[in-house]
């Protein structure tokens, strides 16, 4: 980042109108939009570019939607970025909740990440905070999706249940770090920390069936309390 407040952005929207109604939004709060592009393949060259020239950009904006097939390329692309550049922020917009593609999302950490709805575009300032948010290593979502992925039924105070330590261990798990880094934070065994997470899946009603989504579940229960 050049400063506290000054992000570098890269926008993949298909729509020229919206792509360029982003654009107007951060340019004149005073962020550096480097790139726009229409589709998932472009974004991902175009970020390699940039990385290779030493350029990497603080965050990409990114539909989910886009060219060829308007189904998952967006996030497919967002996805190949976390993995190939783990520092840069990804915020990808969606039309409505497609808990698949958060799930996917999210699986990998939670540091640098945000999902929001398109309507909340609209939402400017929230919008803009969300972006920056994000480009700092912080995590945005969308209240519906939070919503939809925990389940509307489940209750707000969940994490009462939780020992001081274990909120301790989900709160570094939801920075995105493995067992071994809580580990080492917290100097205690990986061991000691595997039985923390299990007794936090089971505390949160995380059942073995719910598979590796049962971290990115516990992760936006504790960002949702």
């Amino acid at each position: 980042m050049v400063d506290d407040n000054r992000v570098r952005v890269v926008i993949a929207e298909d729509s020229v109108l919206l792509r360029e109604g982003l654009t107007r939004l951060l340019t004149d709060r005073g962020h550096d939009v480097v790139a726009g592009v229409g589709d998932g393949d472009a974004l991902v060259k175009t970020v390699g570019e940039l990385a290779a020239a030493g350029t990497l950009p603080d965050v990409v904006v990114a539909d989910v939607r886009m060219p060829p097939t308007h189904t998952d390329e967006g996030v497919r692309a967002a996805v190949q970025l976390r993995r190939d550049h783990p520092g840069i922020g990804v915020l990808v917009l969606s039309q409505y909740v497609e808990e698949r593609y958060a799930t996917e999302l999210l699986a990998g950490s939670s540091r640098g990440v945000g999902y929001l709805l398109k309507d909340r575009v609209a939402e400017v300032r929230e919008f803009v905070d969300a972006v920056v948010r994000v480009a700092g290593g912080g995590t945005a979502l969308d209240p519906e999706v939070v919503a939809q992925l925990l389940g509307r039924s489940r209750k707000q105070d969940v994490l009462v249940r939780l020992t001081p330590r274990e909120r301790e261990v989900l709160g570094l798990m939801a920075e995105g770090r493995t067992n071994s880094a809580i580990a080492k934070q917290l100097v205690v065994s990986e061991g000691a920390v595997e039985k923390h997470v299990s007794n936090i899946f089971q505390k949160l009603g995380l059942s073995p069936s719910d598979g590796d989504h049962r971290r990115v579940l516990a992760v936006l229960t504790y960002l949702n309390s």
